[in-house]
């Protein structure tokens, strides 16, 4: 309707109201009895590598910001990788494309250590304030820039903070990529619809309580100041990880190289994974993309 703004939602008839949330739906949940060789629980690890696109997508005015970013890729990757190598473990990287091309050899190390890379815009933009033209564009030219990089298509997609236009379903399904990760409609792993209709693409909940840049992340310009302490954060996500073992589902944790990877920080992941390996009948650590080929294959169709 095109007078919908000049009136407020409260007014809106209920076919308004219908179709905006018939936009992007929740469907069928893919939830496996036992995940694989007889797990209880899949954990699903996920690095946003945005480095310096955080400051570049709002003009790269703070050269404080963009050395931070810097930060994530001279110490942050080579620590993450350093410790999923220990723990013999894989694990999906996000990867914007402007990061991709200012550092070429991260991602092939990334890969040649047997990780996902998956997409995240080109330079971390938000396509909510897109064209549907320029989305499209910016997608298919992060596309080509990952395989240039890495030799390998992704077939996964994030969208950069988890800002997931009215358009960007459409487009995944356009492109042929198999899943996303950007939307919390449920715990375990789900089908995206659009406007009630089953799109084939799987949808790896991701959610802001298992982040870990909502409690740490900060902006001096913008008075944003949300300091966890990383105890107190290690249990959010314990009893996160605890809670999905007992229901015999998923735990996805997203974090970003330049936050999780402080000295004072590593160690919540290093814990989490020594603590995950310890409990009782056995935990899947897998590749989102690995996730996603498990559930289609094995998910209860519901």
């Amino acid at each position: 309707m095109n007078d919908q703004n000049k009136i407020q939602p409260w007014q809106w008839p209920e076919q308004e109201w219908r179709r905006l949330v018939s936009r992007v739906r929740a469907g069928r949940r893919l939830r496996p009895q036992k995940w694989k060789n007889g797990a209880q629980l899949a954990i699903a690890l996920a690095f946003d590598s945005d480095h310096e696109t955080n400051e570049l997508r709002d003009g790269g005015r703070s050269i404080n910001r963009l050395a931070w970013g810097q930060y994530g890729h001279r110490v942050g990757v080579p620590r993450i990788l350093d410790l999923l190598e220990k723990h013999a473990i894989p694990a999906s990287f996000y990867v914007p494309a402007v990061t991709a091309l200012l550092y070429p050899e991260e991602q092939r190390k990334v890969i040649a250590a047997g990780h996902e890379i998956g997409i995240h815009g080109w330079i971390h933009e938000l396509n909510s304030n897109l064209s549907m033209e320029d989305e499209r564009s910016l997608m298919l030219r992060s596309l080509d820039a990952l395989e240039k990089v890495t030799g390998k298509r992704p077939t996964g997609f994030r969208s950069p903070s988890a800002d997931f236009s009215e358009n960007t379903l459409q487009l995944l399904r356009e492109l042929g990529i198999s899943y996303d990760s950007s939307l919390a409609a449920d715990d375990d792993c789900y089908e995206l619809e659009m406007h009630g209709e089953a799109t084939g693409i799987v949808e790896i909940p991701f959610d802001w309580v298992r982040d870990d840049a909502v409690y740490f992340l900060m902006h001096r310009f913008q008075g944003l100041r949300p300091y966890t302490p990383p105890a107190d954060v290690f249990d959010i996500f314990k009893r996160e990880l605890d809670a999905a073992y007992t229901e015999g589902g998923l735990f996805e944790l997203t974090m970003h190289p330049h936050v999780i990877t402080n000295r004072s920080r590593i160690w919540i992941l290093d814990e989490l994974i020594k603590y995950a390996k310890t409990l009782p009948g056995g935990v899947w650590f897998a590749r989102h993309d690995e996730i996603v080929a498990y559930v289609l294959a094995n998910g209860e169709k519901q």
